[in-house]
């Protein structure tokens, strides 16, 4: 398969303390892939490096072919990167509506490209909630409209970062049903999650971050035999 993203080598900072130690990756087209670890490993860190948001020291972003290292966010997101944040960053005063419409475009010159109709198919909880601001949604809501705007991008690689954090298990099973259903469809996703039993059911491969450092990278098979890694590297 055709490699999406490749990142070699990378260092981060944040002015004089160091984030990042040659943390590297891969995500193949129509593969999922995690990023694991416990807080404060440099997660976010490498998922905002990759994105442009954090300009690295040294290393390689490649996406799509094309070095993207130190490039705006805006020039990678227009590559086709997609990143449903930390946080989820919906905008308080638009509606539901205005979200998926505000952001489409087909940056992967799709065929069948997603558009807010298509959404609301996904996640029938937003077509109910169309007129709905940013700010009267629940957290499992927002992240629904936060997934949604992002596909209505049209996105070579989609990035979540925290994807289920705060949500109630029926919400949890709801954004994991939405990414199998990404997956099967080829879309590239990159995750970071807490949720070691379900991602080893879904993901291909996974990277463990450990300060900063890549501690541990295999394939779902070897990592759900492996549960002394959970213990060591993912408090679980």
């Amino acid at each position: 398969m055709t490699a999406v993203l490749e990142v070699d080598a990378l260092e981060t900072c944040y002015g004089a303390s160091q984030a990042l130690f040659g943390v590297g990756l891969v995500v193949r087209a129509g593969e999922m892939v995690t990023l694991l670890g416990r807080n404060g490993m440099g997660k976010t860190t490498t998922v905002r490096t990759i994105a442009g948001l954090l300009a690295p020291r040294a290393g390689r972003v490649v996406f799509r072919g094309e070095p993207v290292a130190g490039r705006p966010a805006d020039h990678i997101g227009r590559r086709g990167l997609g990143l449903v944040p930390e946080g989820r960053q919906v905008f308080r005063n638009l509606t539901v509506d205005e979200h998926l419409r505000a952001w489409s475009a087909n940056r992967s010159s799709s065929r069948s490209p997603w558009t807010p109709a298509r959404v609301y198919g996904l996640f029938p909880r937003l077509a109910e909630r169309r007129d709905h601001l940013g700010s009267q949604l629940s957290g499992g809501e927002q992240q629904m409209l936060a997934i949604g705007r992002v596909l209505t991008t049209n996105p070579h690689l989609i990035v979540l970062d925290e994807a289920t954090e705060g949500l109630a298990p029926m919400v949890r099973r709801e954004i994991w049903s939405c990414l199998s259903t990404l997956k099967a469809e080829g879309l590239a996703i990159l995750v970071i999650d807490k949720y070691v039993r379900t991602l080893v059911r879904l993901a291909d491969r996974h990277t463990i971050i450990e300060r900063g450092r890549v501690a541990w990278e295999g394939d779902s098979g070897e990592l759900a035999r492996r549960e002394d890694l959970w213990h060591r590297y993912l408090g679980v």
